[in-house]
C-alpha cells in the first residue's frame, strides 16, 4: 500500500513556519492547552492526592484559564479581526478554533465546579474546614457577617446607578463586581433600574470566622458572599430584585511598536497601565443572574453569547488558593521535603575550589536552589572577583539575588544584569528592579528589541594565580532551564549546570558581549543558542540520527519540553520516524505532533507527566552513534524560541553527570506509570497504568533519593494509595463510560487507522 505520507510532502522547503497548512500532520495549539488544564484538573480528581492539594490543583486551573483568554482567545478575536481567512498550521481558521475553544473550555469549567461543589468542600467540612456560603449562615453567622460589611466593606464601597449622568463604569480586568436589579425612586426622584457596586481590590477575598461561631476549626467567608448577603443595604428605600456577581475578562497582551519606541522602559510603563482595560474576552456571572442582566452585561462588553460562563460559585476561585497556605494540616497537604546538596559542594565547601575540580549538576527542586544563592554572595564579597553578569526573565518582587547583585554593584564590582522587561506579566517587577539596579550604579540591559532574552545564564569573572604563580582571570558559570527565581525553584524541575570550564565560559562570555555591545555573532564553542543555529542545529541533530537508521544503525531520540510547535522541527521527527528512529518525547503541555501514525509517526511516542512539580526541564538526547549527544536547554520547541528569543541549549560533557541527566531526566519519566499520560494521534490523552507489580512514580523517585526527610518508606505508601486510588477511579471512569481526556484536534478529528488509543 501506498504511505499517504511520501517524504517531499514531509520535507517540503520551508522557511521557520511558513508551510502550508494541513490538518492532518498537526494539532491545535489552543485545543491542546485545554488538553493539558484537563490533565491538571485530573489531579484534583484524585482521591490519592491530599484535600487541600487538590484544592490547589482546582485553583491552578483557574489561573491557567484566566491566562489561556487573557492571551490565547484575545489573539483569536484579533486574529478574526484582523486576517479572519487566515489558518494556522492545523488548518483551523480563528473561527473555528474560537468555537472549538468555546465548547471544551465550558465543559471544563462546569467540571471543575462540580468537582468542587460536590466533592472538595463537602471533604474539607468533613476535616473541619469549611467555606461557608450564604446558604449555609445560621442567625450568629449572619449577624458575625453583617457587622464584618458594615465595619470593614461599606465603608471603602462606591454603589453606582446607572442613568444618563453615571454611565456604565470601566470594570477592571478579573476584578469582583456586582449587578444589581432594583426598583423604586430615590432621594433625587429617580428611577435606575440597574446599579453596579465594585469590590475594591483591596478588600480581602477570604475571611476568616471566629470558630466559636462557625462550630469548625477552620472556617471562612469569601468577599463575594458577604457582599452578596448585605448590598441591598446600599440602596435604602429601594426594592432590591437581584444582586448577582459578575467578572470580565480582559486582552492583557501588551503592544510596543518596535520601530517606533526610543526607550523601551518609558514605552512598556505607557502600556502596563493600560492592561486592565484591554478588550474584553470572557464574561463570567453567577449561574442565578437573571436573563435580562446577562444580556445586558454582554451588550455592554460587546461580547456573544460564547464568551459567557455561568458558574456555580464563586466567580473567581484563583482567591480560594490562599485557603492551602493559610491551614496548618500537614496531613492534607503533600509530605514536606529539604531539597538536598550536590555531594560535591558538601565535601568543599568553599564553591570556586569545588568547580575547579569539574562541573557539578543540580536537579530542582530535588536538590536545593540554595547553591546558586550562596555562588552569588560568596561573588558578591570576594575580593579577588572582578565581574559578574547575570539574565534575568522572572525573579519576583522581593528577591534576596537582586539585593545581592545591588550589594555587589556598592561594593565596586562589575555588575551586568540583562533584564526582560518583556517577561509577560513580571513586566512591572522588571522596571522596578531595572530603577533600583540603575540607581546604584549597576550596567542593566534590556535584551534585544524584539528578541526576548529567555536563556538563564550567570557569569563571575574571578583573578586567580595559575600553578606558575601568574595571575588571570578565570571564568565561572552557571547555565540553567529554570528562572532565577527562588520560589519556582520549589515547585518546577529544573536543572542548573555550574561549571569552570573554559570554552563554556568563552561562549557565554561572548553571548553576553551579543547582548551588550554590537557586532557579528562568531562561532561557539559548545553552547547552542538562539536566533542563530539552535534550530538549525537540532534540525541537524535530528538528521543525523535518521541518516544512521538508514545506514542500519542504532538510533534513538528522546526530548523533554514544555511544548512542541515548530512545523519544520515536527516534519524533521517525522521523517526520522519514517527512517525507523525510536522518538520518545516528554511534552508537559503543548504539542501539535501527532504521534503513532502509521506511515507517518508510528515510531514516535509521546508523553505528559503532571504530578506535585511543575515539570519544566529542557532536555535534548541523539544517541549520535553511542556518543549520546545530551543538552539542557531554556528553549521549548517552538517558533518563538528559535527564531524570536535569544535561548541556550548547554550541551553536559562530563561522563556521571550526563547519565544522571538521561536517568533522572529522561528514561525515569519514560518509565513512569502512574502519573504519566500517553497522548495518542488525535491529541487524546489516556493515563497510564501499571502492568504487573511494577509501579513508577518519577517525581516522587527523585524525592525519595535526592531529598533529606521524604524516605523510601513515604514513596512505597504513596505507592500502595495510588494503585488503591486507581482502581476506584477506573470503576467510576468504567460507570460513566469515560476512557480517555477531550481530544487536542478536531471534534470529529482525523480518523487514523490502526492510530494508538
Amino acid at each position: 500500500m501506498k504511505n499517504p505520507y511520501p517524504l517531499e510532502l514531509i520535507l517540503r522547503p520551508v522557511v521557520h513556519n511558513d508551510v502550508a497548512p494541513n490538518r492532518e500532520l498537526y494539532l491545535n495549539r489552543e485545543l491542546a492547552l485545554l488538553a493539558f488544564n484537563q490533565r491538571v484538573l485530573a489531579m484534583a480528581e484524585d482521591p490519592q492526592v491530599p484535600l487541600l492539594e487538590r484544592l490547589r490543583y482546582l485553583c491552578i486551573v483557574s489561573s491557567n484559564l484566566d491566562e489561556f483568554f487573557e492571551i490565547r482567545v484575545s489573539g483569536l478575536h484579533e486574529q478574526i479581526r484582523q486576517n479572519p481567512e487566515f489558518m494556522e498550521i492545523d488548518g483551523l481558521t480563528a473561527s473555528e478554533t474560537l468555537n472549538r475553544v468555546s465548547e471544551l473550555a465550558q465543559d471544563l469549567v462546569s467540571k471543575q465546579y462540580r468537582l468542587l461543589n460536590r466533592e472538595v468542600l463537602p471533604a474539607l467540612r468533613d476535616q473541619g474546614i469549611t467555606v461557608l456560603m450564604m446558604a449555609m449562615w445560621d442567625e450568629e453567622m449572619t449577624h458575625w457577617a453583617k457587622q464584618y460589611f458594615k465595619n470593614e466593606v461599606l465603608p471603602v464601597l462606591t454603589p453606582i446607578g446607572l442613568d444618563p449622568a453615571h454611565p456604565f463604569p470601566r470594570v477592571l480586568n478579573k476584578s469582583l463586581n456586582f449587578a444589581v436589579e432594583l426598583s423604586g425612586k430615590d432621594a433625587f426622584n429617580r428611577s435606575s433600574t440597574v446599579a453596579i457596586v465594585q469590590a475594591p481590590r483591596a478588600l480581602p477575598r477570604l475571611i476568616r470566622m471566629p470558630s466559636h461561631i462557625s462550630k469548625y476549626e477552620h472556617s471562612y467567608v469569601m468577599l463575594t458572599s458577604i457582599m452578596q448577603a448585605f448590598i441591598p443595604d446600599l440602596f435604602p428605600g429601594m426594592e432590591v430584585h437581584g444582586v448577582y456577581q459578575f467578572r470580565v475578562t480582559r486582552n492583557s497582551d501588551l503592544y510596543v511598536d518596535e520601530e517606533e519606541i526610543t526607550n523601551l522602559r518609558t514605552a512598556l510603563q505607557g502600556e502596563l497601565s493600560q492592561r486592565h482595560y484591554g478588550d474584553a474576552v470572557r464574561l463570567e456571572v453567577s449561574d442565578h443572574t437573571s436573563p435580562e442582566m446577562t444580556e445586558r452585561l454582554l451588550n455592554e462588553f460587546g461580547l456573544s453569547e460564547e464568551a459567557l460562563y455561568r458558574v456555580n460559585g464563586p466567580v473567581n476561585l484563583v482567591r480560594l488558593m490562599q485557603l492551602p497556605d493559610s491551614i496548618d494540616r500537614p496531613d492534607l497537604k503533600f509530605t514536606a521535603y529539604v531539597p538536598g546538596l550536590p555531594a560535591e559542594f558538601q565535601k568543599t565547601p568553599d564553591m570556586f575550589k569545588a568547580l575547579q575540580k569539574g562541573d557539578v549538576l543540580l536537579h530542582h527542586p530535588y536538590q536545593s536552589f540554595n547553591p546558586v544563592l550562596e555562588f552569588i554572595k560568596r561573588a558578591a564579597v570576594d575580593p579577588d572577583v572582578m565581574a559578574i553578569k547575570q539574565t534575568i526573565y522572572r525573579t519576583g518582587n522581593d528577591s534576596v539575588l537582586m539585593d545581592t547583585l545591588m550589594a555587589a554593584a556598592r561594593s565596586g564590582k562589575e555588575v551586568t544584569v540583562v533584564l526582560e522587561l518583556m517577561a509577560r506579566f513580571d513586566e512591572e517587577a522588571n522596571i522596578n528592579w531595572a530603577s533600583k539596579l540603575e540607581r546604584i550604579g549597576a550596567h542593566v540591559i534590556y535584551g534585544v528589541v524584539g528578541q526576548k532574552t529567555h536563556a538563564k545564564m550567570l557569569m563571575v569573572v574571578r583573578r586567580e594565580k595559575g600553578e606558575d604563580g601568574k595571575s588571570r582571570m578565570r571564568r565561572y558559570v552557571h547555565l540553567g532551564t529554570g528562572n532565577y527565581h527562588p520560589k519556582t525553584a520549589r515547585l518546577y524541575t529544573d536543572f542548573g549546570l555550574f561549571s569552570a570550564d573554559e570554552a563554556l565560559g568563552s561562549d557565554v562570555h561572548e553571548i553576553f558581549n551579543h547582548l551588550t555591545g554590537l557586532g557579528r555573532a562568531r562561532k561557539l564553542h559548545k553552547v547552542w543558542n538562539s536566533p542563530f543555529n539552535l534550530h538549525g542545529n537540532v534540525v541537524d541533530a535530528v538528521r543525523r540520527e535518521a541518516e544512521l537508521a538508514r545506514q542500519g544503525k542504532k538510533t534513538r531520540i528522546m526530548a523533554r519540553m514544555n511544548s512542541l510547535l515548530e512545523a519544520k522541527l515536527i516534519n524533521e521527527l517525522y521523517a526520522a520516524s519514517q527512517a525507523g528512529v525510536k522518538i520518545d518525547l516528554i511534552v508537559r503541555g503543548v504539542c501539535a505532533l501527532r504521534p503513532g501514525v502509521p506511515g507517518l509517526s508510528e515510531n514516535i511516542q509521546v508523553r505528559s507527566v503532571v504530578g506535585r512539580m511543575l515539570e519544566h526541564s529542557r532536555v535534548f538526547y541523539f544517541l549520535a552513534d553511542g556518543a549520546e549527544d545530551t543538552y539542557i536547554s531554556s528553549a521549548d520547541w517552538m517558533d518563538r524560541n528559535f527564531f524570536r528569543r535569544v535561548e541556550l541549549a548547554v550541551p553536559i560533557t562530563d561522563r556521571k553527570l550526563k547519565k544522571r541527566v538521561i536517568d533522572e531526566g529522561l528514561k525515569l519519566l519514560l518509565s513512569d506509570n502512574l502519573s504519566s499520560w500517553a497522548m495518542d494521534s488525535n491529541g487524546h490523552y489516556t493515563r497510564r497504568k501499571p502492568s504487573g507489580n511494577r509501579r513508577v512514580n518519577a517525581q516522587y523517585q527523585l524525592l525519595s533519593t535526592l531529598t533529606l526527610g521524604f524516605t523510601e518508606e513515604h514513596y512505597g505508601k504513596i505507592l500502595d494509595d495510588t494503585a488503591h486510588a486507581n482502581a476506584e477511579v477506573e470503576k467510576l471512569d468504567v460507570e460513566a463510560g469515560l476512557t480517555a481526556l477531550p481530544a487536542a484536534g478536531l471534534k470529529d478529528g482525523v480518523d487514523f487507522q490502526n492510530s494508538a488509543e
